[in-house]
């Protein structure tokens, strides 16, 4: 296949279910350790952390949308056969565009002082990129990208 081919992506509905499985997985796995490390009341922690999801879910249809289309154009190759070295590359780029996104927002809503909120974003990032690693691994071998006439 030439790099000048582009694959056929991932429609706006498996995308949109995408993110909203991989958002809501998120919020379940990660907001109860964040509470417990963080010590911040649970209620504010899990308003702090729907925040985030949104806008988690924004950033992660345009990152994902951007980086499947630049890696198709370049490789030929569609996302759901992506090599373990480019989904490393993958995961850490998402998070520390989104570390950028979010860090503002964590500072404001807890009130935390600049460090404190660094560590704070900081191991949120870390416990994503191994969740958004593993996540997007079993989501592209649950829903392959379909090719071909079947579309």
């Amino acid at each position: 296949m030439s790099a000048s081919h582009s694959p056929v992506q991932r429609s706006f509905i498996d995308r949109l279910r995408q993110v909203v499985l991989f958002e809501v997985g998120g919020l379940l796995l990660i907001t109860p350790p964040y509470i417990w490390l963080s010590g911040q009341p649970s209620g504010d922690s899990y308003m702090l952390m729907a925040i985030l999801a949104v806008i988690a879910a924004i950033w992660n249809g345009s990152f994902n949308t951007a980086f499947d289309w630049l890696e198709g154009r370049l490789t030929g190759r569609t996302a759901d056969r992506r090599p373990w070295r480019l989904r490393a590359v993958h995961a850490i780029g998402f998070e520390g565009g989104l570390f950028m996104l979010t860090l503002p927002v964590v500072m404001l809503w807890t009130g935390m002082d600049w460090l404190t909120a660094l560590i704070a974003d900081i191991s949120i990032a870390l416990a994503y990129v191994v969740y958004a690693f593993g996540f997007n691994l079993a989501y592209d071998r649950a829903f392959p990208i379909v090719t071909g006439a079947g579309r």
